[in-house]
């Protein structure tokens, strides 16, 4: 019987979470240092570094919490990878008390520290960098492979900009910096060269997507996210002179904005951030604390009740054999072997009742019955 696989569950509106790649050596050292500064300047509330990483295996863990305007409390946790040849991944979730607000700061930058060569910020799918723009491959192939692997990307956004002409020095800056903050380490600006446009079309129809030429498009990733149509999210022109792309911002906060499923890994991340949590305040200790003894209040109770169940269930047992034993010896027949009771948590109660009447069952019938049987051995006589 064939199943259909199952629906990934949607992003809740409170949640944050990007994913990333370190290239540098001494990533938790970055990490460390960083967050300490945050919070001697009082940007982060707290954070911890969890001893023994919870459910990750062969990586690390920190937590953090700040506030945002209005005093809504966010909880933060980026989980460390093992180092690779390609650097060591970093996946980040944050949770914020009320529906996520872009002008919010980015949750990346209270645990990393950015810069322009900084080696933390790379998109782990094709390697495109945050903040910044990413040429894409001069190799036919690779150019490709890299779109693809863009369109894959459950977990970061994907523009494409097509350069009309050789841009100037104004013109090579990322328009990612204009988007609200909170979009900052969630988007991938990807450039086309003005000869690529048609081998990137040739690698775009089979999402049914296009990019105009001198314009962009937003990729609809995989799936596309319910409510995206590729005309609403294609731009016609985009000017690399400086000038404020506000049609391209637009059709970025447009699309950050439609429900998105839950991306791979992201729903583990998730329950590790809300389950699994230990830098807590004094208010949530005492909390915990409270809960734990209910908890452990609600478990003996359920214990006693299993007691109480257990010796009822062998008074029982025991006056039902009793009854067998004494039907058995008025009837003349020889005891059977009495087998091991099962669990005392199972419905005794119908099968005891049913023993009672098959006792009832086995007395002596009176004398004048044909049908009663002789006791073993009368035919040997």
């Amino acid at each position: 019987m064939l199943t259909s696989p199952p629906v990934p569950a949607p992003t809740p509106s409170t949640v944050w979470l990007t994913r990333g790649r370190h290239t540098g050596p001494a990533a938790p050292d970055v990490l460390r240092k960083n967050l300490r500064s945050l919070k001697e300047d009082g940007t982060l509330h707290d954070f911890l570094e969890v001893p023994d990483g919870g459910t990750v295996e062969g990586g690390l863990v920190f937590e953090a919490r700040w506030r945002v305007p209005e005093d809504i409390t966010v909880r933060a946790r980026l989980t460390l990878g093992e180092w690779s040849g390609r650097g060591q991944e970093w996946t980040l979730v944050a949770e914020a008390e009320r529906p996520w607000d872009l002008r919010w700061p980015s949750p990346a930058a209270m645990f990393w520290p950015w810069d322009a060569d900084a080696p933390w910020g790379h998109e782990t799918v094709t390697g495109g960098r945050y903040l910044d723009v990413s040429a894409l491959p001069a190799d036919d192939k690779e150019l490709r492979r890299a779109l693809r692997g863009a369109q894959r990307d459950t977990w970061t956004m994907h523009v494409v900009v097509h350069e009309a002409m050789t841009p100037d020095e104004r013109g090579r800056r990322s328009l990612i910096p204009l988007l609200p903050p909170g979009l900052h380490h969630r988007v991938v600006e990807h450039r086309a060269a003005p000869h690529q446009l048609r081998t990137v079309n040739w690698a775009l129809r089979e999402f049914d997507v296009e990019l105009p030429r001198g314009g962009a498009v937003v990729l609809p990733g995989s799936p596309a996210p319910a409510g995206y149509e590729a005309a609403g999210f294609s731009v016609r022109n985009v000017f690399l002179d400086g000038t404020h792309p506000t049609e391209l911002l637009d059709a970025v906060n447009r699309f950050a904005a439609l429900p998105r499923p839950l991306p791979e890994g992201g729903e583990a991340a998730l329950t590790a951030l809300r389950e699994e949590w230990q830098l807590l305040t004094p208010e949530e200790e005492l909390a915990r604390e409270r809960s734990l003894v209910v908890m452990y209040r609600e478990a003996l109770e359920a214990m006693t009740e299993s007691r109480d169940l257990y010796r009822e269930a062998a008074e029982q047992a025991h006056e039902a054999l009793t009854a067998y034993r004494e039907a058995a010896e008025a009837g003349g027949r020889p005891e059977p072997a009495v087998k091991r009771a099962g669990s005392p948590f199972q419905p005794l109660g119908r099968t005891l009742e049913r023993l009672r009447e098959t006792a009832k069952g086995l007395r002596p019938a009176p004398a004048g019955n044909p049908r009663r049987r002789e006791p073993p051995g009368d035919e040997a006589r």
